[in-house]
């Protein structure tokens, strides 16, 4: 009788083999994926004169979240107007419109309308409406960075 025991290589631990292909929590991978949501967005996100809210987005690759972090965000991301809405008005004309701080504001039933004349496909649910429209392209960033590890 022969007993043989082969150890060829030592086996990486499951944690280091999800470091070395960058699958970890807030890993390489991740922050490819934060990356390609956040540039397949840029074109469904309203465009403000400023640029505030194109400008404002964060990668959170610890979490895997993309978060616009401006206090309006949510407002233009939901698409309905929330008051109460006092308007703001200068010599007769319309010029915007305020809501007094510490009260909360309430969803009405209006809809926002949007400025599409930078951004064509402007408008609320940007990040549902690009993943129905770009999927395979935030799918296929991670696949191409894979293949170049």
């Amino acid at each position: 009788m022969i007993t043989i025991t082969a150890h060829l290589i030592d086996t990486p631990d499951e944690q280091q083999l999800l470091e070395q292909f960058g699958l970890n929590k807030g890993g390489r991978i991740q922050h490819v994926i934060n990356e390609a949501v956040i540039r397949e967005c840029r074109p469904y996100v309203p465009a403000s004169p400023n640029r505030v809210l194109e400008n404002s987005v964060q990668s959170d690759v610890e979490n895997g979240q993309v978060i616009w972090n401006t206090p309006y965000a949510h407002y233009q991301y939901m698409g309905i107007v929330y008051g109460p809405n006092i308007p703001i008005i200068q010599d007769g004309i319309l010029m915007g419109w305020f809501s007094p701080p510490g009260r909360p504001k309430s969803p009405t039933d209006r809809e926002l309308t949007y400025d599409t004349s930078q951004n064509p496909m402007a408008g609320s649910h940007w990040f549902e409406r690009m993943k129905a429209d770009r999927l395979n392209d935030i799918l296929d960033a991670p696949k191409a960075a894979m293949k170049r590890a």
